[in-house]
């Protein structure tokens, strides 16, 4: 009896032991998890059409968030920062009419830049600045007085700040609209498309064959 006792208490010891390990490895996975998430990488998913045709609804992303610095709770402002944003990088920022919100558009205009539009045509420093992947889909251009979205401008972009536009000019609510992004806004680059899943297609959900976009997993954003 005494001995099927102590066989008891070691295997309850054993379990115990186990159980603590297994706690241990899942807290160090969650701890390395939040690291990378915080600092390296971060996913994020493209909910509408104001980056088409270089971003789809559906597209997944990985956003590099050391391209341009960290921004650590409680400093206002951003370390190892030892790239700038560039015209035409697409990037992902907290949007700042609603900060709780992210955003992701294309870098048009840095610090200094003067913006002007004209009947759709965008200007940067009195020079064309074209986008090759950028689409217009409404042959109306409507005039500034209506609205900002073909005729905007001009007006130069102030310090530590960003003009962001997307692909898709004419469906896009963006720096057009609703003013500049400040740097310390950003959360990173877009890097790469790591999954593509089209739920608007007619096809049922079970034809993963027509709902995987299998060409665009793995493209590098640019």
């Amino acid at each position: 009896m005494e001995n099927t006792t102590i066989s008891n208490e070691k295997l309850a010891i054993k379990k115990k032991g186990k159980l603590k390990e297994t706690i241990e490895s899942i807290l160090v996975a969650l701890f390395f998890a939040l690291l990378i998430r915080a600092f390296i990488v971060q996913a994020f998913k493209i909910p509408s059409g104001s980056m088409e045709p270089t971003l789809l609804v559906g597209d997944y992303l990985l956003v590099t968030k050391f391209t341009y610095g960290y921004k650590f709770p409680f400093i206002n402002k951003r370390v190892f920062a030892f790239n700038k944003p560039d015209r035409g990088d697409i990037v992902v920022f907290k949007y700042p009419v609603d900060p709780d919100k992210d955003f992701i558009k294309r870098v048009v205009g840095i610090e200094g830049d003067e913006i002007l539009i004209k009947d759709k045509k965008l200007y940067v420093n009195g020079k064309p600045f074209e986008v090759e992947k950028a689409v217009f889909r409404d042959p109306v251009t409507l005039p500034k007085e209506l609205t900002p979205r073909d005729n905007y401008g001009p007006i130069k972009v102030p310090k530590d700040s960003l003009f962001v536009m997307g692909d898709n000019r004419d469906s896009s609510l963006d720096s057009r609209f609703w003013g500049f992004v400040p740097i310390e806004n950003l959360r990173g680059k877009a890097f790469i498309i790591y999954w593509s899943f089209d739920s608007q297609n007619g096809y049922p959900f079970y034809r993963l064959d027509k709902k995987i976009r299998f060409s665009r997993i793995g493209n590098l954003i640019k």
